[in-house]
C-alpha cells in the first residue's frame, strides 16, 4: 500500500495549467500500473473528515486539520516484495509536483497466521 501525504494544501500553489499537469501525470502512472497489472485502486482523498479514538470515557472526533501534514491519496499495488514497491513509488507524479510530498510503503498483512483467516482482496 502506496499512502501519500502532504504538508498543509501543498497543491494550492500549484497555478491551473500546473494542476491540469499533475493530474494528467497521475493518470499516465495509473495507465502504466494497470499495464503492468500492478495496480489494484488508487484514490484521492478530500481533505475533510475526522480521526476518531475511542477513550476510557467515550469517543473522541478530531477534525482532520488541512493545514498540517495529512493522507491524500492512496495506491493499492502488487509488488513481489518492499523493493518493488519502494521502486514503483518513485516514479508518482507527487513528487513532481510537490515538493513536500512523502509515500509511506507498506506491505499488507493478508492472512492471520494463528487462525487461518484470509483477509478479503
Amino acid at each position: 500500500m502506496l499512502y501519500i501525504r502532504n504538508e498543509g494544501d501543498a497543491k494550492a500553489a500549484l497555478t491551473q495549467g500546473e494542476h491540469l499537469a499533475f493530474i494528467k501525470q497521475c493518470e499516465v502512472y495509473i495507465g502504466q500500473l494497470k499495464a503492468k497489472k500492478s495496480l489494484i485502486a488508487a484514490q484521492p482523498l478530500i481533505r475533510e473528515g475526522c480521526i476518531l479514538k475511542k477513550t476510557a470515557s467515550g469517543w473522541n472526533n478530531t477534525p482532520i486539520d488541512p493545514t498540517k501534514e495529512t493522507h491524500v491519496g492512496y495506491y493499492h499495488i502488487l509488488a513481489d516484495n518492499i523493493d518493488e514497491a519502494i521502486e514503483i513509488a518513485k516514479q508518482n507524479p507527487e513528487f513532481s509536483f510537490v515538493p513536500s510530498a512523502t509515500i509511506e510503503v507498506r506491505p499488507l498483512k493478508t492472512k492471520e497466521v494463528e487462525t487461518n483467516f484470509e483477509y478479503p482482496t
